[in-house]
């Protein structure tokens, strides 16, 4: 069986809106929440080319790395540290347009210039973040957070 994914041209907002459906299909009809982070993640970085995008999940109270696309990264955050830490404590997405000015930015990679992190929940229940990052300032807005939100509601812990 082949999946492929044809890199989408047009604006910001087309892109999103056609590739939703096909992170949809993707995850639809599997079951295993690691496989399907680690497509939902593939997927945007072909499509978008960020510098880094991944997941980080919550284990024993701390958010831990999960499914990720980029270079390597840092492994454990604490609740209300960094920006995925602070997402998770205010249960809200949060961008940042240049993380030098963020108190207590985590730098995993001084390329991080500006991030979005979205959180993830189950049940009504956060279970970790989306957390992107990008090379250039002021890289993120209102069409990112729409339909990230949008992208990671798709997830589906069985």
């Amino acid at each position: 069986m082949s999946i492929e994914l044809l890199k989408i041209e047009g604006t910001k907002e087309e892109q999103y809106l056609q590739i939703l459906p096909q992170i949809n299909g993707l995850i639809e009809h599997e079951k295993d929440l690691i496989a399907n982070l680690a497509n939902i993640t593939a997927a945007l970085k072909q499509q978008f080319n960020w510098w880094w995008i991944g997941f980080y999940l919550i284990k024993n109270n701390e958010l831990v790395l999960g499914p990720f696309q980029g270079p390597v990264a840092c492994t454990r955050i604490q609740y209300g540290r960094g920006v995925c830490g602070t997402a998770w404590k205010e249960k809200k997405t949060i961008i940042v347009d240049d993380v030098s000015t963020f108190p207590g930015h985590i730098a995993c990679s001084s390329f991080s210039k500006s991030e979005i992190v979205v959180p993830v929940f189950s049940n009504n229940q956060i279970i970790g973040v989306l957390d992107v990052d990008s090379e250039h300032l002021q890289h993120f807005d209102d069409v990112d957070k729409t339909h990230l939100e949008e992208i990671v509601k798709l997830i589906r812990i069985f």
